[in-house]
């Protein structure tokens, strides 16, 4: 019998906190059963493994995150949509390491249909309706976007940028210029 008051929403909130505090690689049915002092097997009717925790707690990370970006670029377009999205990002990886990771973890066909990843692809296709690129250019762009912004806050997180100047607010400010200017400049279709 399950323990009064774990249910599958608290297990994977919890195990999402456990990933910021020690990375979500760190997150187990173990780890998560020695936070709640229960035995493993008492966590088996919520989660099926911790393939199964990881998976939920990547799906609420993308939920998380498309919230945030969805109410960071109400009412905004062009630069200020891409500078609002972008930093969404920046600062829930701050905010949350483990969960930041875990909106990477690779999910199968069918978890990764009903998640909010699709929320996030749109969201960034309709930034680039902002600059009037055509196909296959929006595509290319919308690649372009996650990776720099991917690629930016892992390098940032993983202390790539803290022992050099100028500082890495600079860097990112100027970053997000240079997108601008590069997707203002392409021909119109």
């Amino acid at each position: 019998m399950a323990r009064v008051g774990l249910t599958t929403e608290r297990l994977v909130q919890a195990g999402a906190e456990l990933a910021d505090e020690v990375g979500f690689d760190q997150v187990t049915v173990s780890a998560l059963a020695r936070r709640f002092d229960v035995k493993v097997a008492s966590l088996y009717s919520h989660v099926k493994n911790s393939q199964d925790l990881k998976t939920r707690i990547a799906l609420l990370a993308l939920a998380e995150l498309a919230d945030r970006a969805a109410a960071a670029l109400a009412g905004r377009a062009g630069k200020d949509a891409l500078a609002a999205f972008a930093d969404t990002y920046r600062d829930y990886a701050r905010e949350h390491p483990g969960r930041y990771a875990a909106a990477q973890f690779r999910l199968d066909p069918e978890a990764a249909a009903a998640s909010a990843g699709g929320r996030h692809a749109q969201m960034t296709r309709a930034i680039l309706r902002g600059y009037d690129l055509a196909e296959p250019d929006r595509t290319h762009a919308v690649r372009l976007l996650g990776s720099v912004f991917h690629g930016y806050v892992s390098l940032e997180s993983a202390g790539g940028f803290s022992r050099s100047a100028p500082d890495s607010q600079e860097t990112w400010s100027w970053i997000l210029d240079h997108l601008d200017a590069m997707l203002r400049s392409r021909p119109a279709p």
